[in-house]
């Protein structure tokens, strides 16, 4: 069988319909590149026999009897593509502004956990390119594997067989009610059996994080975060915003610096919520801290699950206006952030996840936003960075050449932006999105990414 790890199914139970826990992404195609022309019904055609043999498009959720496990992937044997691809068109005049606004609206709907866990909207008349907004929920993926997958869709030149030709892989196996039920029995007895296999690696991180603490070396901390105009309870409807930076900027900074592109890339944002803030008259005195998923697939020894990540707090500089000295200050912070995540085993979070209760989480998910617990204690955390590697050459999805694909992560109660960026052949795409009560106008910030690489480059040049 083909169960959830603990923390996939995490992502399940920490889903509301204001809290929904689903990665999007905003690709812009060209259709000029495809070899008969575009069409949506041959567009559409394509992409199913593509995903037909991919479990990760055709597989479904099926639970346990009385939730005593995490739930199965199982093949969904009613799969129809009407049910993921749809077809819109964009208002006129078809600019940034509509595109935006309708995906913005798109990625606050809630999926059906009845079929696959994914949707693609095909949406026409963005000048003179074809939009595909897709999504898929955390439980199936994670950065990397998201984008991995949508590689996999994908072509090296517009009329030849998709990067996973000849890959097959197979669905997990079903299973009947009752052997579900007994296995859940048996993880219910067992689990407890487990804790103390985990107490004591635990245990002895804490020692060493106090350790790191008192020599100034570990990261930053969570609940130590100012708070800030997007950190509150967050609603259902969401706004998002996109902008493009020059890789090849970016990499002549970190070898101008000796810092890593990860580096500048948190510099850069740093500064454009500086800018953000302090236009908003809401900047505060101590720096804004993210939680930046750091993914560990090599280092994990667990086979199972979509989500091999983990997480470091970084700081992020907005008390300092000179760029340089910024990103001289969380240059040397991270690289501290980034000895302590290590530090940790990496499969901590994925071991601790698995006593992740259905019921018992989805309660506390609700009260806890019910009562609007973000806004009475200290901020966790200001909101989400992540950083994912992408293609480095052209791919073409379907024919069209990919130019541009923006990311775009879940937002929590409590840190109600989230910040993705992705390389794709020379560029790096921003993808910002917000709740709308908590950032009306993301715009108003990525903006300020262009602004902030010309600032750091220029102090580099005056050095």
């Amino acid at each position: 069988m083909d169960r959830l790890s603990g923390l996939d199914a995490s992502f399940l139970y920490l889903e509301t319909p204001e809290q929904l826990m689903h990665v999007c992404g905003l690709i812009v195609l060209d259709p000029t590149t495809m070899p008969d022309g575009y069409t949506y019904e041959a567009f559409k055609d394509h992409l199913e026999d593509r995903v037909s043999d991919v479990p990760e498009f055709t597989r479904r959720l099926r639970r346990v009897p009385l939730d005593l496990a995490h739930p199965i992937w199982v093949p969904d044997q009613h799969f129809d593509i009407d049910h993921h691809v749809h077809r819109l068109a964009l208002p006129q005049p078809g600019g940034y502004d509509e595109l935006v606004q309708l995906c913005g609206h798109l990625a606050g709907l809630t999926m059906d956990r009845s079929r696959p866990l994914w949707e693609m909207w095909v949406i026409e008349g963005y000048q003179d390119k074809v939009v595909v907004f897709s999504k898929m929920h955390h439980a199936t993926v994670d950065g990397a594997s998201g984008s991995n997958l949508i590689s996999h869709l994908c072509s090296l030149e517009p009329d030849a067989p998709p990067v996973s030709a000849g890959e097959r892989k197979e669905h997990g196996r079903s299973a009947r009610g009752l052997e579900l039920f007994g296995r859940g029995v048996l993880s219910t007895v067992t689990k407890p059996l487990q804790i103390p296999s985990l107490l004591r690696p635990s245990a002895a991180l804490v020692t060493k994080t106090v350790a790191r603490a008192r020599a100034g070396t570990a990261m930053a901390a969570p609940f130590s975060a100012p708070r800030t105009s997007f950190n509150g309870t967050i609603t259902r409807r969401r706004t998002i915003a996109f902008a493009d930076l020059p890789l090849d900027e970016v990499r002549a900074l970190k070898a101008a610096t000796g810092a890593t592109v990860n580096d500048v890339v948190l510099t850069i944002a740093g500064g454009a919520l500086r800018h953000y803030l302090e236009d908003r008259g809401g900047l505060p005195e101590t720096p804004l801290m993210a939680s930046v998923p750091v993914s560990v697939r090599k280092a994990t020894q667990r086979g199972n699950g979509a989500n091999k990540v983990s997480a470091l707090f970084a700081r992020l500089g907005t008390d300092i206006e000179d760029p340089l000295q910024r990103l001289e200050v969380m240059s040397s912070d991270n690289r501290n952030a980034k000895e302590h995540q290590q530090a940790i085993p990496a499969d901590a979070l994925q071991d601790w996840a698995e006593f992740a209760a259905p019921q018992t989480f989805g309660l506390a998910v609700r009260a806890y936003a019910g009562l609007r617990l973000a806004e009475k204690h200290p901020v966790v955390h200001n909101l989400v960075i992540s950083n994912v590697p992408g293609p480095p050459i052209p791919l073409y999805f379907m024919g069209a050449r990919i130019d541009a694909l923006y990311p775009l992560g879940p937002v929590f109660h409590g840190a109600g932006v989230n910040i993705t960026v992705m390389s794709n052949n020379g560029q790096l795409h921003v993808g910002v999105i917000a709740c709308r009560s908590a950032m009306r106008h993301p715009e108003d910030l990525v903006k300020h990414f262009g602004e902030e690489l010309t600032r750091l480059q220029e102090a580099v040049a005056a050095r």
